[in-house]
């Protein structure tokens, strides 16, 4: 059988065309997002954020609950807590973001041993699953993702101000406490919706790796976004469809296909600089 009648095979499942359509609304956003988060050196929120997004599923799982409704406002209280942390508790980023998720992780791994242990549903959420994805999942990941585009498009040149230069920003009028708030909240999102496909332990690489990727060859930061959001959704496709094929869990399917494309970006910004 050759790609094209793999892919096809593979397209032809419901369940792949949800993973799709999920993952490719995550990949867009979370790339964007990403621009900003990389370059104000905040990017390590996703991962904190991430490991409350486990304690979450824990919970929602032992109450017999939908993990995604539970964990969206848990996770968007957390990403409001370490906002409050670093305002408040006199507390750096990193630090705030390490009090509050390596809390997050003992919590979630005494509910679950209190409750069903680490079973199949929580590794499913764990490095994600393909499986695992609904058609309310779906619907809802999709609109989410929308209205976060058009939430990005509309304080597009504050977050930009925010993001380069802060001080400047605060002195220039922007209300830089709430654009920080929103870029926060918008990635607490992200994370939650995210989790399902790449699963909770590496949601924070789409946010990552398709920024540091576009970094290397990109020339300005409208470049920069075109190309991490082109990056994110091919390692998406590709992640998504390789997991499919060698039957193993889609987070690390996609995030090993974002590190082959951050090494070959590597490679050819080393070569266009010589």
């Amino acid at each position: 059988m050759n790609i094209i009648e793999t892919i096809s095979e593979a397209m032809s499942f419901v369940f792949m065309q949800r993973a799709m359509v999920v993952g490719i609304s995550i990949a867009f956003i979370s790339s964007i997002l990403g621009s900003f988060l990389v370059l104000k050196r905040y990017s390590l929120i996703g991962d904190g954020l991430a490991h409350v997004s486990f304690a979450t599923v824990a919970l929602a799982l032992a109450l017999g609950l939908s993990p995604l409704f539970v964990s969206l406002p848990l996770v968007i209280l957390a990403s409001i807590l370490i906002m409050k942390l670093n305002e408040k508790a006199s507390l750096n980023g990193d630090a705030s973001i390490g009090l509050v998720s390596s809390f997050s992780i003992a919590i979630g791994v005494i509910i679950a041993s209190k409750a069903k242990g680490f079973n199949t549903d929580i590794n499913s959420y764990l490095f994600g699953s393909i499986l695992a994805i609904d058609k309310t999942d779906s619907y809802i990941s999709v609109i989410m993702s929308i209205i976060m585009i058009i939430i990005v498009y509309i304080f597009y040149q504050d977050l930009l101000a925010v993001t380069f230069d802060e001080e400047f920003s605060k002195v220039s009028g922007v209300n830089t406490t709430f654009i920080n708030y929103l870029l926060s909240i918008l990635t607490s999102i992200t994370v939650v919706l995210g989790m399902r496909v790449l699963g909770t332990l590496l949601i924070s690489s789409l946010i990552i790796f398709p920024t540091i990727s576009s970094m290397q060859i990109a020339k300005s930061f409208k470049s920069l976004l075109i190309i991490g959001v082109c990056v994110a959704i091919f390692s998406m496709i590709t992640g998504l469809i390789g997991s499919y094929v060698f039957n193993i869990p889609s987070g690390p399917s996609i995030v090993l296909t974002n590190t082959l494309v951050f090494v070959c970006f590597y490679t050819i910004g080393k070569l266009i600089k010589r």
